[in-house]
């Protein structure tokens, strides 16, 4: 008897628009060669093009200075860049920056044993060219349906900063104080001066956040936290 030789299976590439379940979805991201970032949202694959300067990688930027200025300081609390999250079998997104409590610490998220977010992050940014991208309509509604608590999508193009909190499964938006001011429902302390955001004022907008830094309700908070006697 001659035996054929077996040929290894072929792991086909993603391709944009591809409809995956997760599980499919990260074989074909694993097999793919120089991917950069590729999302899998409602079954569907979305695989992002090359960024622009001023309406994402600045604005993104800037998030981050604000959001790490938050982490650096509050024990129990971690940010993460554009990392993969496994919500559920249909989405595996991956935001441009999410904000977590630690399971320590009683957070809804955890890492799994291979380094992947699982479950909904407390706090997820995305940033948006205008209002008509996926984050204010398939993203949104994923992250609804699968907890995430407070939802941020910054507009660039339409000058506008959306800061969604979910309450009994629905999101609803959070509006400045009479100062321009929005201040985080699960986060206390993380203080957003909106207007100066969109100017790109981002020494005030660290100085919003050191005085949210500075309330009574931030102190509560840490003090809550482990290692709370590490915050100075």
């Amino acid at each position: 008897m001659i035996k054929t030789p077996s040929h290894p299976e072929t792991i086909p590439f993603l391709v944009n628009g591809d409809k995956l379940n997760r599980y499919e979805f990260e074989r074909r991201y694993n097999a793919t060669p120089n991917l950069k970032k590729a999302e899998l949202i409602e079954g569907i694959v979305y695989m992002a093009a090359a960024l622009r300067f001023k309406s994402h990688s600045q604005p993104h930027a800037w998030i981050l200075v604000w959001l790490g200025t938050y982490a650096v300081v509050t024990p129990g609390v971690e940010l993460g860049i554009e990392p993969s999250v496994r919500l559920d079998v249909d989405n595996e997104p991956q935001p441009d920056a999410v904000l977590m409590i630690t399971p320590e610490a009683g957070g809804q998220a955890k890492l799994s044993e291979d380094d992947y977010i699982e479950g909904a992050p407390e706090l997820v940014v995305e940033i948006a060219a205008s209002s008509v991208a996926i984050d204010l309509h398939a993203k949104k509604q994923a992250y609804r349906r699968n907890g995430v608590k407070e939802y941020i999508v910054w507009q660039v193009l339409d000058r506008k900063l959306s800061w969604f909190y979910l309450e009994q499964g629905e999101y609803l938006e959070l509006n400045p104080d009479n100062k321009g001011i929005i201040q985080s429902r699960i986060f206390p302390g993380l203080w957003l001066a909106v207007t100066e955001l969109l100017a790109g004022n981002m020494q005030q907008v660290l100085t919003i956040l050191q005085a949210g830094l500075q309330s009574p309700e931030y102190a509560a908070f840490v003090n809550k936290l482990p290692g709370s006697d590490k915050v100075y």
